[in-house]
């Protein structure tokens, strides 16, 4: 993998092999909304490798785990969506990680609720946390993991509200097994590379 020295000395340690973000708002009225997926999946993979997010300098929670030996650092950013990129890219610098070594798990409108789909850059999907994120670190060549959660019934104009919504019950318990899958997806990616994750999960 390529790596990219901490700019700032803010790395003293070994990088991480890999850096994954959960995309939500922060607060509890936001608790599992859909545009929360994201942020769930990096909780469960926190508790599932015995991690425990604490609130760090980069306004995120962040934690380091062990997955199939490679050091895996997670984060979920304290910063609403639209500005995420103003915590990842302090994060991508210190955790020393190149941009192709970055996963970002998120909601996706153009995906039907539940639907999992993994990429590597490519378009934005008109998705603001990803803009952001674009923005700040100047690339988009950074992995995504993308959660379903359905069009609105009102077309993309109501996409603001609608991802600010919780599921019908039917969908959250569809979404519930999704976000174990996303989760199980990450742990591929972090053990045999994205191709091998996309050509099992696609």
């Amino acid at each position: 993998m390529l790596r990219r020295p901490s700019r700032g000395g803010e790395r003293t340690g070994t990088p991480a092999d890999l850096l994954v973000v959960g995309l939500g708002n922060p607060g509890d009225e936001f608790h599992r909304t859909r545009h929360n997926v994201g942020a769930e999946v990096v909780e469960l993979l926190a508790s599932r490798h015995g991690g425990r997010l604490k609130k760090s300098k980069e306004r995120a929670f962040t934690t380091e785990v062990r997955i199939g030996g490679r050091r895996v650092a997670l984060a979920v950013p304290l910063t609403f969506m639209n500005d995420s990129g103003q915590a990842v890219a302090p994060l991508v610098r210190r955790y020393g990680v190149a941009v192709p070594d970055l996963v970002v798990v998120h909601d996706e409108l153009d995906l039907p609720p539940a639907a999992l789909k993994l990429k590597i850059g490519g378009g934005l999907a008109g998705h603001n946390g990803l803009r952001s994120i674009k923005a700040h670190l100047k690339d988009d060549g950074f992995g995504r993991v993308r959660i379903g959660v359905g069009k609105p019934p009102g077309g993309k104009k109501q996409g603001a509200d609608h991802v600010l919504k919780r599921f019908s019950k039917a969908d959250r318990e569809a979404v519930d097994v999704t976000v174990e899958r996303a989760a199980d997806a990450v742990e591929l990616i972090a053990t045999e590379g994205m191709d091998a994750a996309m050509n099992r999960f696609n």
